[in-house]
């Protein structure tokens, strides 16, 4: 279900809506899906393609954002 090659996130919660924006605006890197939006985990769908400079995107933005494996997301989110 969750895949390995999607790029997975945390920040802070409040700055959810700026993240997805930023990414819907390069259109071709992948859709931004909240994963506990109340923590501030998310993913984006990304392809092998994409996942890098997804990755690099995410961290150039001015707020902490935080790079995590699936198994780091899914554990913070609590489905293991």
């Amino acid at each position: 279900m969750f895949d390995e090659d999607w790029v997975y996130f945390q920040a802070p919660p409040a700055e959810m809506t700026f993240i997805n924006r930023i990414i819907e605006g390069c259109d071709y890197l992948g859709v931004v899906t909240a994963l506990d939006g109340r923590k501030g985990l998310g993913f984006v769908r990304t392809t092998k393609d994409t996942a890098g400079e997804t990755k690099e995107v995410l961290q150039s933005l001015p707020i902490p954002v935080r790079i995590l494996s699936r198994q780091e997301a899914l554990a913070a989110a609590g489905q293991q």
